[in-house]
């Protein structure tokens, strides 16, 4: 596996690994949008706000992506053929190599999400009821902060 910075030659298959996980992993969840919808969102929104790493399998395909802005980890979203495989644990390092504190939200149902958040010293901070995120789905808000010895 190899993790490099994406570019925008990435981005339209970032939106398709991004569907596809959705799909399997949040099924739950309501489909909201359309492919058309996704490509644009990736291309107008993720793309420019945020630095967005790649993980490739040894074959080059694209396993994982995750997306960080100032403070926060905006996505993280690993091929379902790929979890369990150290994909996203290596996103993650990558995302707090550089940072100080990350935030990030998930779903409360997102069991495996949060174990593998807190797993990782990332501290449940609030619940919510899912008001505040377009698919109505509650919610989680986590903290992770870098211990330092000053």
């Amino acid at each position: 596996m190899r993790i490099r910075r994406a570019t925008l030659e990435d981005m339209a298959a970032c939106a398709v690994l991004h569907r596809l996980t959705m799909r399997v992993s949040l099924s739950y969840l309501p489909e909201l949008h359309t492919p058309d919808d996704d490509r644009w969102w990736f291309r107008e929104q993720l793309f420019p706000a945020n630095t967005v790493w790649l993980a490739e399998a040894d074959d080059a395909a694209l396993a994982g992506y995750a997306a960080v802005a100032p403070g926060w980890l905006t996505h993280l979203y690993v091929h379902p053929e790929h979890q369990g495989a150290g994909v996203g644990p290596a996103l993650l390092a990558q995302a707090m190599a550089d940072a100080d504190e990350l935030q990030l939200w998930t779903f409360q149902r997102n069991a495996r999400a949060r174990a593998f958040y807190e797993k990782r010293g990332f501290e449940l901070v609030e619940l919510t009821d899912g008001a505040g995120n377009e698919e109505r789905e509650p919610d989680c808000l986590y903290r992770w902060r870098r211990i330092t010895n000053d």
